[in-house]
């Protein structure tokens, strides 16, 4: 199988209590699943300048994504079933309240990202749906770890 290379940036934003906002997927082809903000660059976008969009269409929240905390490269089927390799680059947003806005959803986005929610770590604990990155709870250890 051929996969498209999807260079994205992902969002991991917390509010302040120190949630973690998950969006709802509920694609036609597979069970629902949950996954933070972000989605592929722009052509001749860079990671950073990305994140930022992504977040403000997202979320409408218009924050500095500051530095990448992490990189991973993932296989999956998008949404619109195209086999891809994702170059995945996070960023670390803390949003100063837990209100946001989604009418900067593309056409797919409204139809497809249904729900979204502030997560504790625990509710994450005992989530009976998927959500992505897998090691959402690790990634927030090691944040919470960090000086």
């Amino acid at each position: 199988m051929t996969r498209t290379p999807r260079p994205a940036a992902r969002i991991v934003l917390l509010d302040p209590a120190g949630r973690v906002l998950l969006f709802r997927f509920d694609p036609d082809d597979r069970p629902p699943f949950w996954c933070t903000p972000g989605g592929a660059l722009d052509p001749g976008e860079s990671y950073p300048t990305a994140a930022r969009r992504e977040l403000l269409e997202e979320t409408g929240l218009d924050l500095d994504p500051g530095p990448e905390i992490l990189r991973r490269v993932v296989d999956f089927l998008t949404i619109e079933g195209v086999p891809v390799t994702a170059d995945e680059r996070y960023f670390l947003v803390r949003a100063p309240h837990d209100r946001i806005e989604t009418h900067g959803h593309t056409a797919l986005e409204q139809r497809v990202m249904t729900r979204w929610r502030w997560f504790t770590r625990a509710e994450l604990t005992e989530a009976t749906e998927p959500y992505f990155p897998s090691d959402l709870l690790a990634i927030l250890a090691d944040l919470e770890a960090q000086p």
